[in-house]
């Protein structure tokens, strides 16, 4: 059962297009299962009517032409109830509706499961017998086990057809829509470029080329390359090989002949693609061919298959240009799953826009985004991003939508969203020397969060009073060493001496999680709740040591320096963690270094610290809150899922309730309290915070003015109205959509976000 599961769902994503893998879903499913018929019906998403797409049994002629509506016949119940539907004989139950021309009026047995992806229903799966009997148990859970399977499938196949193929002539104006996460706000339209890790054949992206002769030249040069490594490989391990073992490099040589493989991808560049997309193509399919195979020598070969495509892939990249190179004017990034490094290589004057098929909201390439002010949309999962280099789009980082050849009108709509941007933030300039102050007196001090040292002069240029959170590992992920403790001195110093005299809170080492060291890897089954943050420097003292050191060195003259100790989850931590900084501080004073003890303080990310809050109050200077780990440890949620991204929500009544326990338990303790997660930068977020009684708040200087303008413009009574209303809520969404209302009503939600965007559909 496992293997044929197995085979039928390869089958199906190596398809070539929509039509192609329904029609493998309903000719094997009927092998399978014996059935006298097997049909797809997937619903139209305009009409939501039921139509019927693939068939094998009925009359395959009528397919994509007939159609039931969403409340007729049973197929269409099968969808309303989003379960099986299993029936002896179809014809007697009340639901029943006959569709013309398909020839199903002698079929009497009827068993039906809808296929679901992230809780939308796409179609329905149907198996029918003439005979008058009700399909078995083992029947009905393997059909939805195979709906299960290839719900996601089939979603990511609409996706694709949804884009003119690469033979054909782009449709401009077809508006044709796909949905993430907001990453970070804002508004950018362009022409996308995708971009891809080096050697990664599955990431590689069609596109489209006329200069076939060049094309095809690289390949050649590529392929002469590989064969001359196989040839060396084989001189050189020779001696120790049988004849029958040298005789398999003569296997991948004669794989590589233009009478196999070679070939094929030579067929597949005349037809309009480029060498690295054609390689792509020609070595999956094959590959598909392999693991479909029963013996299991043979499904072995799939991945000799695979090493030969990367050695040709790599050569062939050695050619191309490097990433900035492809950039003459500013373009919207694409990409399977972007991270920090891939962005570092191309000229931030040359980002507009970035769409992530991985990831969500809270990944940290999107808090970088919103660092950067770049409007962002993470975890979009059904795009067919491989089709979308060099393809006209806009990106609604506000929504989370994505809109591929947008018509004039759509450009024109979302031009003056951009434009209202642009006015937006000609308000948020002027306000940049004043306090952040209610209309009432009250004041809230506004940091900011900082990893890279460009961070420091945006960050000053937008009024920041001090730095609430400076994570270190951003300076330790972007070398492939871990840097000498006189090299944290230099980067440390300038993020000290950018602000001194106000506060700079620098946060030690915080890796493990989503956060990797290439040259320190930690794999683990569940690493967000394994080796990370102080658990991980407290087993390393060298590190520990000679960051604290590099810390203190840095603040010498300025005393300006604040410690902060990530994922502290019991008190222990916090104690050896003192004792080391002590023992730090004093080495440093020896060696004549003009320092201060800094202020140390933790980060409440951890729901065992939102419970040990007053003990932990007791041991430092300061606590500050990590909203982004605090949600997403209270709910069980990974923040960069983009499966459960709809679960992760900071404006949870579990997590508001959690924030205003901190305060509680706190109050009247004379330690500083600060939230330096991302809700902090979210004006609805901040409003909430203050009037808990958090008195800082650290956000990415992007944030800042908007936060700045929205409580300058409301009194502390209006912000504490505000929370007693929504704290008797118990739905997220009722909190946000409350919110929304009351800020409405206070005339602040236009200096959030441009008035257009709600009306954008």
């Amino acid at each position: 059962m496992l293997g044929l599961l197995r085979r039928i769902t390869q089958e199906v994503t190596a398809a070539q297009s929509l039509p192609a893998a329904l029609d493998i879903i309903v000719r094997r499913v009927r092998r399978a299962m014996r059935a006298e018929v097997c049909s797809i019906y997937l619903v139209d998403a305009n009409t939501k009517d039921y139509v019927l797409m693939a068939t094998r049994g009925l009359n395959a002629d009528v397919a994509g032409s007939v159609s039931l509506k969403s409340d007729e016949g049973l197929v269409s119940l099968v969808g309303r109830r989003a379960e099986p539907v299993n029936l002896e004989d179809a014809h007697i139950h009340p639901s029943f509706h006959y569709l013309n021309g398909t020839g199903e009026e002698r079929y009497r047995s009827f068993l039906g499961v809808p296929i679901i992806h992230h809780r939308q229903v796409l179609g329905v799966l149907v198996v029918q017998h003439e005979d008058k009997r009700r399909f078995d148990e083992g029947e009905e859970a393997f059909l939805i086990t195979l709906s299960a399977q290839l719900a996601g499938v089939i979603a990511h196949a609409e996706a694709t057809g949804a884009i003119t193929s690469l033979n054909s002539n782009a449709i401009s104006g077809s508006d044709f829509r796909y949905k993430g996460v907001p990453g970070s706000s804002g508004v950018a339209i362009g022409r996308g470029i995708v971009i891809f890790p080096p050697a990664d054949l599955d990431v590689i992206p069609d596109r489209r080329t006329t200069d076939f002769d060049e094309e095809i030249q690289d390949f050649y040069q590529a392929l002469d390359a590989v064969r001359q490594d196989i040839r060396r490989a084989s001189n050189r391990i020779s001696q120790h090989l049988s004849v029958d073992e040298k005789a398999l490099f003569d296997v991948y040589l004669k794989i590589l002949d233009d009478n196999s493989i070679a070939g094929e991808i030579v067929r597949k560049i005349k037809e309009g693609n480029w060498a690295q997309g054609a390689l792509r193509q020609v070595i999956q399919a094959h590959i598909a061919q392999f693991n479909r195979m029963d013996d299991p020598y043979l499904r072995e070969r799939a991945s000799d298959l695979r090493d030969l495509g990367r050695r040709i892939l790599s050569h062939l990249q050695e050619k191309a240009p490097n990433v900035a190179e492809r950039f003459s004017e500013p373009s919207i990034i694409i990409g399977e799953e972007l991270t920090a490094s891939m962005l570092g290589e191309i000229p931030i004057d040359k980002i507009k826009g970035l769409v992530s098929v991985m990831g969500s909201g809270n990944s940290h390439v999107a808090i970088l985004a919103r660092a950067m002010g770049i409007p962002t949309v993470m975890g979009a999962l059904d795009l067919p991003y491989a089709q979308l280099d060099k393809v006209d789009l806009i990106v609604d980082g506000y929504l989370g939508k994505i809109f591929t050849y947008p018509s004039e009108a759509l450009i024109e709509n979302y031009q003056q969203i951009v434009d209202e941007e642009r006015q937006l933030e000609e308000e948020y300039e002027a306000l940049r020397d004043l306090p952040c102050e209610t209309l009432d007196g009250q004041r809230l001090s506004l940091f900011v969060n900082t990893g890279l040292s460009a961070d420091v002069a945006r960050s000053l240029d937008r009024g920041a009073e001090g730095i609430g959170l400076y994570r270190t590992e951003v300076p330790f992920m972007v070398r492939d060493r871990f840097p000498t403790e006189a090299e944290q001195v230099v980067i440390y110093r300038q993020q000290l001496e950018g602000f001194a005299p106000a506060p700079v809170t620098v946060r030690t080492l915080d890796i493990g999680g989503d956060k990797a060291l290439s040259y320190f890897p930690i794999n683990e089954a569940n690493p967000f709740l394994g080796w990370r943050g102080i658990r991980v420097t407290l087993d390393h003292l060298e590190i520990f040591m000679a960051q604290i050191r590099a810390m203190i060195k840095a603040s010498a003259d300025l005393h300006n320096l604040k410690i902060m100790l990530p994922m502290i989850s019991n008190v222990a931590e916090v104690e050896e963690a003192l004792a080391l900084i002590r023992r730090g501080y004093a080495e440093v004073k020896e060696e004549g270094y003009n320092v201060k003890m800094p202020r140390v303080g933790v980060m409440i990310e951890i729901p065992a610290a939102v419970y040990q809050v007053k003990e932990l109050s007791e041991l430092v200077d300061f606590l500050s809150v990590g909203t982004n780990d605090l949600t997403q440890y209270l709910l069980a949620v990974d923040r960069n899922n983009p499966r459960v991204a709809d679960l992760y929500n900071s404006f949870h009544p579990s997590v508001l309730r959690a924030l205003l326990s901190i305060v509680d338990q706190v109050r009247g303790e004379g330690v500083g309290l600060s939230v330096c997660g991302e809700m902090a930068g979210d004006p609805m977020g901040a409003i909430l915070l203050m009037a808990m009684g958090y008195e800082v708040l650290s956000m990415s200087s992007t944030s800042l003015p908007k936060v700045k303008a929205v409580i300058r413009n409301i009194s502390m009574k209006q912000a504490q109205d505000m929370l007693d209303e929504v704290m008797k809520l118990s739905h997220a969404e009722a909190v946000t959509q409350t919110m929304t209302r009351l800020m409405r009503e206070a005339n602040i939600e236009r200096l959030i976000r441009p008035s257009k965007t709600t009306n954008v559909d």
